[in-house]
Formats: C-alpha cells, sequence, structure tokens
C-alpha cells in the first residue's frame, strides 16, 4: 500500500513537471527566433521586430528601470524612444497595464545609465559592477506609472509580464539570474525610493 502511494506520489509531480518543462522549452524556441512573435502571457507592442540573435548587441545584464511618468506613459516613451533608439531612454517599455513596447532596434544602444557610478555596496556587492554594467553592454526595461508616488511600487499587471519578460530576456540573450539588476543597485539614484529594486529582486527570487 505504501509503494503504491509513492508510486502514486511520484507520478503526480512528473505530470506537472513535464508540461512546466516543456512550456520553458516553447519559451525559449521563441525568445531565439525572430520578427514579432506572439509570446503567451505578454501582450507585445513591436515598434522594432526582431533579427536575427545573432546579430544583436552581446547583452550581458539587464537593468530594470522605473520612470516618474503617470499611467499610459509608457506608450509615449517607447514612440519617443523608436523615433530616436539612442536618446536617453531605453529598449523595452512597461505599461502599467502590462502592455510590453518593444522600442528599439537589437543592434542600438539607448542612452540609459549612469555609467554605473555606485561603489558603496550599499544592496549588492558592486566589486562586480562599478563602471561595468553600462549602457553598452546591458539591455533597459522602463516600467511607466510611479507618478505622483514615486515611491509606489510596480502594478500587478507589470509583475505579471515581467515574470514573463525576464525569462524571455534572459533565454535570448543568455543572461545569468545574477545580471539583472535594479538601476539603483549599479548607479546613485532618487535617495526618495530604490529604483527597480523590488523587481529585480522578484526576478532573482523567482530563479531558473
Amino acid at each position: 500500500m505504501m509503494i503504491a502511494r509513492l508510486l502514486a506520489a511520484a507520478l503526480a509531480a512528473l505530470c506537472l513537471i513535464f508540461p512546466a518543462v516543456a512550456e520553458d522549452a516553447e519559451l525559449t524556441r521563441l525568445a531565439r527566433g525572430s520578427g514579432t512573435p506572439e509570446i503567451p502571457g505578454l501582450k507585445m507592442v513591436w515598434l522594432a521586430p526582431w533579427g536575427d540573435v545573432r546579430d544583436a548587441r552581446p547583452w550581458r545584464n539587464i537593468i530594470v528601470h522605473q520612470t516618474e511618468g503617470p499611467a499610459g506613459s509608457a506608450r509615449g516613451g517607447a514612440l519617443a524612444q523608436a523615433k530616436a533608439p539612442t536618446r536617453r531612454g531605453v529598449t523595452v517599455w512597461v505599461e502599467t497595464d502590462g502592455t510590453v513596447y518593444w522600442a528599439v532596434a537589437e543592434n542600438l544602444v539607448p542612452t540609459h545609465g549612469d555609467g554605473a557610478n555606485r561603489n558603496d555596496n550599499k544592496y549588492i556587492d558592486n566589486g562586480p559592477t562599478y563602471r561595468q554594467v553600462v549602457r553598452d553592454n546591458s539591455i533597459g526595461v522602463e516600467f511607466a506609472g510611479n507618478y505622483p508616488d514615486v515611491a509606489a511600487g510596480p502594478t500587478e499587471a507589470q509583475v505579471a509580464a515581467w515574470k514573463i519578460l525576464v525569462k524571455v530576456l534572459r533565454a535570448r540573450y543568455g543572461i545569468p539570474l545574477d545580471r539583472v539588476y535594479a538601476h539603483n543597485w549599479i548607479d546613485y539614484k532618487d535617495a526618495r525610493y530604490c529604483e527597480g529594486c523590488w523587481l529585480a529582486t522578484l526576478a532573482r527570487m523567482w530563479g531558473e
């Protein structure tokens, strides 16, 4: 009887594992593709389609930003970014409703970050980041909506989108989990709040 129960429990566990593995494999396949793929769980607006991933910048890090704009500002920011890709901003913008705007071609570098000027080890060990996690090797993701309260966290829809988006970015560019950074972790920023910290922490908590 005990053996039968153990076998039943093992089979139940396998039934849960196999669909998850298949789902991850499909997400990886989509993430390595080109064009404007439909990614399950994400509402994507493609202002710049993916090309061959081999022609993309060799992104080594992900920097999570939060912009002091109202709900709806991600769309405007993404459209402006698409028109002037190297302006101050990022490649990917996330609206408060979870809509993800891919604004810039992967071989272009928007102006984001402040040169990885933080070296006080306040949030993480800045030895590996100081003057190293910079715009030329880091893809930026901007979450809109923390206005008028800059300390307001991301919306539930943004968190749900981020859980999938961070997997896509990591799978596409081969970025390790420990290279997902909050902007505040690597640069000295607005002291009123910790920019990107909760989202970057969540990404690391979710793990592989």
